[in-house]
């Protein structure tokens, strides 16, 4: 006859590997999923365009941010980390990349969204780069499951480009 403490540790095992078996299926069934989000960025003004003090270009817009990301939720997906930045090329650098605004969406219900805004974070250039520069504004997220591992895409919008000369 086996003991208590046995037993336990039986249908405890037996319940932790239904459990891993069950979370690994959830994770799998992500797969499956094929989101086709949305999103278009639009750059209404640019506030300033200025030489620090320290020779560093900084700028700041004013944006009107629409997306369209709940084909993004599953029943798996806990909340999803999106960022917007700008992205350009230096001699220096073959990228560089500025994030100018951020957010964490934690339900379907709130990921389509239109917000306007100026740019959360310094739009600033380690040198005298960003004169007549284009530049590609690209809105990433990254999914954070319930269980499983993190699926992260962008879309690249292109087009914009910066003034020749300092406002």
């Amino acid at each position: 006859m086996h003991s208590f403490g046995y037993r336990a540790n039986a249908v405890v095992t037996f319940a932790v590997t239904i459990l891993a078996v069950m979370c690994g299926m959830a994770s799998l069934s992500d797969n499956f999923n094929s989101p086709s989000p949305t999103a278009d960025v639009k750059v209404l003004n640019i506030n300033w365009f200025q030489k620090q003090p320290n020779g560093n270009d900084e700028v700041s817009l004013t944006l009107n941010i629409s997306a369209d990301l709940s084909s993004l939720f599953t029943w798996n997906t806990k909340q999803v980390f999106v960022f917007l930045a700008a992205e350009y090329e230096t001699p220096q650098n073959a990228l560089n990349q500025v994030s100018l605004w951020d957010g964490i969406i934690q339900s379907k219900e709130h990921a389509k969204f239109w917000i306007h805004t100026t740019n959360k974070y310094r739009f600033t250039d380690q040198g005298n780069n960003l004169r007549g520069k284009d530049f590609n504004l690209t809105l990433h997220w990254h999914i954070m499951p319930k269980t499983g591992k993190m699926f992260a895409d962008k879309i690249v919008m292109t087009g914009y480009s910066l003034p020749e000369e300092y406002r």
